[in-house]
């Protein structure tokens, strides 16, 4: 077990007990000497953990602690950097650019042992080619899906024919060839998916539509037999 993963168990522990926990009792649990428990609890203090007590008293966790990206287990670690070499490698400049800043973000904070499984890791993107839509059009519709604004956009269908709709986006779906809009479309009153490429234009409403988001994101996925990721 890496220390870091030592850290984030110890904090876990901590959080499962509501009154103070002896040293010895959260030592023999995660299998490590009184001693380098008590180091470990000097490095959460440090980082911001409100652990009161003391040794021969017990320990407890105050409420509201977050645990730093540097807390990372090497597995999640390796799914962080994946998933940002995809972003980085496939989205379009402002998410590729803000997946790149993620990544520094974290190899400043990891412990040096992380940090260089930050820098090898062996989990690759395989070769793509990045899809075509403008990039402040999926600026605009990440806004208007994070802000529940509406949007009126000019479409164009499969069979060329343009139509315009307002929608009220809800998700955004990334696939290797197509990024699709989820949205309630006004004209059709009811759940459409729309092409990111055959958008020609869009304006963004100032009011917000009428339902929240995440309700209707619930509706869609019961309708679309979808589980809750």
């Amino acid at each position: 077990m890496s220390r870091a993963e030592r850290l984030l168990e110890l904090v876990q522990l901590l959080r499962s007990h509501r009154y103070p926990v002896s040293g010895m009792k959260l030592a023999t649990d995660l299998r490590i000497s009184i001693r380098t428990l008590y180091r470990d609890i000097n490095v959460l203090q440090s980082q911001g953990a409100k652990i009161d007590g003391e040794p021969g008293l017990g320990y407890v966790l105050r409420p509201g602690f977050m645990l730093p990206p540097l807390m990372f287990t090497e597995e999640e670690l390796e799914a962080v950097i994946l998933g940002s070499r995809w972003v980085a490698d496939r989205a379009d400049n402002h998410l590729a650019a803000a997946a790149r800043t993620a990544l520094v973000k974290i190899g400043a904070v990891l412990p040096a042992d992380l940090r260089q499984n930050l820098n090898d890791s062996a989990l690759l993107v395989g070769p793509g080619e990045r899809i075509a839509a403008g990039d402040l059009e999926l600026v605009a519709i990440r806004k208007a899906i994070r802000t529940e604004r509406k949007l009126t956009i000019t479409y164009k269908g499969a069979k060329t024919e343009e139509t315009t709709r307002t929608i009220w986006p809800i998700a955004l779906g990334f696939f290797d060839r197509v990024r699709l809009v989820v949205a309630w479309c006004e004209q059709r009153q009811g759940f459409r998916n729309f092409r990111t490429d055959r958008i020609i234009n869009l304006k963004s409403h100032e009011a917000r539509y009428p339902r929240r988001r995440q309700v209707l994101l619930k509706e869609w996925r019961e309708i679309e037999g979808i589980a809750q990721q």
